[in-house]
């Protein structure tokens, strides 16, 4: 897994762990999944200086939708969980999904890269 790919620990003002299946995805170079990209380390901060910015709450983005400016994030107040934040949108409605998992974003993500054209 390279450094450039993933969070370091010095990177975040918040403990997450990260999901062994986003260390797979890395892993395995399986990053784009149009309309969903699995963003590199730098991207994913400055998003996360974004949205630092723009929300109280401690989301910890790691994938980007191309189409929109929806975020998956990692949400620590949550446990495992991911939320899909909609970038920009007005703090306490940004928030548009939630899922159980990572797996279960994944598997969300996979049913949209079928759909999309």
């Amino acid at each position: 897994m390279s450094e450039s790919s993933i969070f370091l620990p010095q990177d975040l003002d918040v403990q997450v762990e990260l999901p062994n299946g986003l260390r797979r995805l890395h892993q395995q170079n399986l990053l784009d999944l149009t309309p969903w990209h699995i963003m590199p380390r730098e991207l994913a901060l400055k998003r996360l200086q974004g949205l630092r910015q723009r929300y109280a709450r401690k989301y910890v983005p790691f994938a980007r939708r191309q189409d929109n400016d929806d975020l998956a994030c990692f949400d620590p107040s949550l446990a495992q969980r991911i939320v899909v934040v909609h970038d920009f949108a007005a703090e306490t409605t940004e928030a548009r999904q939630q899922f159980p998992s990572f797996w279960d974003w994944l598997r969300a993500a996979v049913e949209d890269m079928i759909s999309f054209e």
